[in-house]
């Protein structure tokens, strides 16, 4: 699949990658240094050196075959490529758990997306703030967006009302959608829809991952012994830090 862009096309893997590339260098930045080879970053990512090489021509940035790639002009080069030039204005509809945790994870973080409202349909949440953003009533949404400039949405409502929610936020203006309902939404096609399906991601998990050795018998629950979850710890403390820090 392609989507057009200013700077050409490119495949939406290829973006998601370079999204990849950018998060892995501001993390491991003190480690990678100044510079950084393409076999070091596929290496972190689990890809190939051909294939971060293929991504980053994308981004009209290449490196040095003597010093690698500056991390920081290559940062520089892949925010121009990736982030809008202007602010884009977001909204998530379904102020649940979800969509409370996802306000809050962007909250400050992406300069660009700035999230601007929240809609939901219980009385209790209407007119509070969630993540500083007010939520208003999914019936107001017609006049809210036209008055935000909002063009993007975040779903995260039941799957039961996704598809009615989604065709009245492309009804008042929003052009691309990322869907959290388990459900296929059917809408015009100048509506970009990314679709994130938690039980199909687990699904596949389930099926490419090897079966735990240890297992005994159908359905016995298996646990690390406290000898192994010590050996193991420092190694995953580093990342259970960033996670739990989001």
């Amino acid at each position: 699949m392609l989507v057009s862009m200013k700077k050409g096309k490119a495949s939406t893997r290829s973006i998601e990658r370079l999204s990849i590339y950018r998060r892995v260098l501001i993390e491991h930045r003190d480690e990678l240094g100044d510079s950084v080879f393409s076999h070091e970053l596929a290496g972190i990512c689990q890809l190939t050196a051909a294939q971060v090489r293929r991504d980053l021509m994308l981004v009209g940035y290449s490196g040095n075959p003597n010093r690698g790639y500056d991390v920081h002009s290559l940062l520089s080069s892949i925010a121009r490529y990736l982030d809008p030039t202007l602010a884009r204005e977001v909204a998530i509809v379904g102020v649940g758990y979800l969509g409370r945790a996802i306000a809050k994870f962007l909250a400050g973080r992406a300069p660009k997306l700035h999230l601007a409202a929240a809609f939901d349909t219980s009385p209790m949440k209407i007119g509070t703030d969630f993540s500083g953003v007010t939520c208003h009533a999914v019936e107001s949404m017609p006049k809210v967006i036209a008055e935000l400039g909002i063009d993007l949405g975040i779903l995260t409502v039941p799957a039961s009302a996704a598809q009615d929610v989604a065709m009245r936020m492309a009804a008042a203006g929003v052009t691309g959608i990322l869907n959290f309902a388990p459900v296929v939404l059917h809408l015009p096609s100048r509506i970009y829809v990314e679709s994130i399906d938690m039980s199909v991601a687990l699904g596949k998990v389930a099926f490419f991952a090897p079966p735990n050795p240890r297992r005994r018998r159908q359905g016995t629950k298996t646990s690390l012994l406290p000898t192994e979850l010590a050996e193991d710890a420092p190694r995953h403390l580093p990342q259970l830090s960033r996670a739990l820090n989001l």
